[in-house]
């Protein structure tokens, strides 16, 4: 299959941009800093609905496994999925540096979902919607893999005048905690939306939780305010 034909919900630029990255995918210190710093955040949140150890997980945009790693260092029998290719490289050899075995595939989640559905019992999919021309379709590729019982998460950008302000003006141009340009404020998406998508695929939402930085003590803590950043636990009856 091509990377035409796999690539239909996929911006190439997007691909690109991620994929020149991919050499500073595991430099906590670099331009993927930010990643490095909420992950433990992101698996709290994870953690706080599910115990990891056994199940078997994929992380939809994994890129260089970020997340990946940490679902498999808590249990998980991890697997990621990216059409990033370079970055899903970056991923494998550290996953091999680290002795850990994570399966990372180069394929449309639609594409997956197409031949896996039901397989997993949790996915995430975070930091990636925002990305995609249509991220309602990559919901709905997520809900179809899930096992009945199974979880979906998720988070991305609110969208709204202090999201653009602090995720773009601030992020990007003030404090250059990420690389302009990596963000696109129409893709932000509400999470009135986001929570559309999930229950017309048939999915019930649980909970949802803001992720805020401080731009004084330069740390991340999850809070109940979702203006800006935001996750979302989704699970399928």
């Amino acid at each position: 299959m091509s990377r035409a034909d796999s690539a239909r919900n996929a911006d190439p630029a997007e691909l690109d941009k991620f994929s020149a990255l991919a050499a500073h995918w595991w430099d906590s210190s670099g331009p993927m800093a930010p990643l490095h710093a909420i992950n433990p955040l992101r698996l709290s949140f994870i953690e706080r609905f599910d115990e990891l150890a056994g199940l078997r997980v994929l992380d939809v945009g994994c890129g260089g496994g970020i997340l990946t790693e940490g679902l498999a260092r808590a249990g998980a029998r991890a697997s990621g999925v990216d059409l990033a290719e370079d970055a899903l490289e970056a991923g494998r050899v550290h996953a091999r540096s680290a002795g850990l075995q994570i399966d990372y595939r180069c394929c449309a989640i639609e594409d997956l979902a197409a031949s896996q559905a039901g397989e997993f019992d949790l996915l995430t999919c975070m930091e990636m919607l925002e990305h995609v021309p249509d991220p309602a379709a990559v919901v709905q590729a997520c809900a179809r893999l899930l096992k009945p019982g199974g979880a979906l998460y998720l988070s991305t950008l609110n969208r709204n005048p202090k999201s653009f302000l602090m995720a773009i003006v601030g992020a990007e141009h003030l404090l250059r905690i990420v690389p302009r340009g990596t963000h696109d404020y129409a893709r932000f998406i509400r999470p009135s939306e986001l929570a559309g998508w999930c229950r017309q695929a048939g999915l019930v939402v649980d909970a949802q939780q803001g992720l805020h930085y401080n731009p004084l003590t330069r740390t991340y803590s999850l809070q109940r305010n979702v203006d800006v950043n935001y996750l979302m636990r989704c699970h399928r009856p």
